[in-house]
């Protein structure tokens, strides 16, 4: 059991060191630098800077740069323009000349900044703390992790990038990321005493997504902790419809479990 209370600032890399580079990747793509915006709006240059900042402080390899630029149809003089791009890219970044951010690494180019400084790094750091914390027994503190590391989202990841065949499997693995950090957070709510609380959000969330039995399961588990069993049990049939008509299979394991203590008389919902 946690000892006191969680200072997430002081817990996440992020706010441990003031740090004069900062990058967004969860929501448009946002890079500054001495207190001015560096991102390039040239569709070719972000897409650029965006490879750099998924691997920030290692080498991207020419090959990986080539592909997500131009997947299977490089044009002839391909790394002469890739070259060029690179130029471009370290000039807008360092208008002055004097920052180095973007280095020639052979066999690639790296960008030279603290992975602390992106926010998928901070994002990753609350939501390991927030899993440890629920482990621990702390909902409470587990929750406000959470709530914390989905508050660092504006929108898609790279939501103002053309995505190539890297970057495009990048916004799944971060989407998918979000998606556990949303359930473990409202687990922690719940898990914390509110339910009742967490109704609202559940619905539109269980509305948004009709076929996704995790939310489902959650919105059922708080109706039930609630003292809402002939809502609990109207939700679990109308997910149970919904899933033989789209795509022809039962409710999944926990669902049934949970349907199955709803209908037990004077047996508690978990």
């Amino acid at each position: 059991m946690s000892t006191g209370p969680v200072d997430i600032a002081t817990t996440t890399t992020a706010h441990r060191r003031p740090d004069v580079v900062r990058a967004r990747l969860l929501g448009p793509l946002e890079l500054h630098a001495g207190g001015a915006d560096r991102a390039p709006t040239t569709p070719k240059l972000l897409q650029l800077l965006a490879m750099l900042l998924i691997r920030p402080g290692k080498t991207v390899h020419v090959d990986s740069l080539v592909h997500e630029l131009w997947n299977d149809t490089p044009p002839r003089s391909v790394r002469r323009t890739l070259h060029t791009y690179v130029h471009h890219l370290r000039r807008h970044l360092d208008p002055d000349g004097d920052g180095g951010l973007l280095v020639t690494s052979p066999p690639g180019y790296r960008l030279d900044v603290d992975p602390a400084v992106v926010d998928v790094s901070e994002f990753g750091e609350l939501l390991c703390l927030g899993r440890d914390l629920l482990a621990e027994g702390d909902d409470a503190a587990a929750a406000h992790a959470f709530r914390t590391a989905l508050d660092l989202w504006s929108g898609p990841p790279l939501a103002n990038i053309h995505c190539g065949p890297t970057l495009a499997a990048y916004t799944v693995y971060l989407l998918e990321h979000r998606r556990n950090a949303r359930d473990l957070w409202i687990e922690a709510e719940i898990r914390s005493g509110r339910h009742r609380e967490m109704l609202g959000v559940l619905r539109s969330l269980a509305t948004a997504n009709p076929l996704d039995e995790t939310l489902h399961a959650q919105l059922i588990r708080a109706l039930g902790l609630s003292g809402r069993r002939s809502d609990a049990l109207a939700s679990y049939q109308w997910l149970r419809a919904r899933l033989d008509e789209e795509l022809g299979v039962e409710p999944c394991a926990e669902l049934r479990e949970l349907h199955r203590e709803l209908l037990s008389e004077g047996h508690p919902i978990r």
